[in-house]
């Protein structure tokens, strides 16, 4: 268990290093009032290359942080049963497509909002799910910094995103009412077990949706460099 802390605290500080070097520099120019001037300075290509490896980092992060908290809070049954039932997520209002042909066909404005809305989606969950964390009585401080990190860098994968739906589709970026992800209930649990459940459910989610806006990502950037003949990973 100490080595494994050890390896996660090593990852989450080289990651966070890292996140203001060259990787953070485009994505952290949300402040100002000339954001958008700031940000169009940035040649499309590095900025794509930048968000995508933004976008890696965060899913790379999110699945650490699940096995973290299945190690640390969830039983091996629970996670058993939790896999045997499938995906238990619920979709957005609008149909994501599952299958490699689908997501091929589909042009580059449409994954372009996808990820946007898929991100804008997460912002609100993940703040509050760092707030539940912050509560527990055991949570290792690596969950937690985790956790801290992925909320903070969504801020910017999304605004990254939105600078290049200006640049690429010239077009301003949709922007969700309320930041709030589907397969979130509004009541609160009822004890610990349900609230950790809950966590549980947070955790797996995002990581499924982490992994498609890297899909996305990636797949966009190969369209810009090898035209149609990429297919998503």
């Amino acid at each position: 268990m100490s080595l494994c802390v050890v390896t996660f605290t090593c990852c989450v500080w080289l990651l966070l290093w890292f996140g203001g070097g060259t990787l953070g520099q485009p994505l952290e120019c949300r402040a100002g009032a000339d954001v958008g001037r700031r940000c169009a300075s940035i040649p499309l290509d590095k900025l794509l290359e930048r968000v995508v490896q933004h976008a890696e980092l965060i899913y790379r992060l999110s699945e650490e942080s699940c096995a973290l908290f299945e190690e640390m809070f969830i039983p091996l049954a629970v996670r058993t049963q939790h896999i045997r039932g499938g995906n238990t997520c619920t979709s957005p209002a609008f149909s994501v497509p599952g299958s490699k042909g689908e997501v091929q066909q589909i042009s580059d404005k449409w994954l372009l909002h996808t990820v946007l809305i898929l991100i804008q989606s997460w912002i609100e969950p993940l703040f509050t799910l760092q707030d539940t964390l912050d509560r527990y009585d055991n949570a290792p401080n690596v969950l937690l910094n985790k956790t801290k990190w992925v909320s903070s860098k969504l801020v910017s994968l999304e605004q990254g995103v939105t600078v290049l739906i200006r640049k690429m589709l010239d077009e301003g970026a949709l922007t969700m009412e309320s930041h709030q992800s589907w397969m979130i209930e509004s009541s609160e649990p009822a004890d610990m077990v349900e609230s950790v459940t809950k966590d549980y459910a947070v955790l797996t989610c995002f990581k499924k949706d982490a992994h498609k806006v890297e899909t996305f990502l990636k797949l966009l950037r190969c369209r810009q460099t090898q035209g149609l003949s990429c297919f998503p990973i």
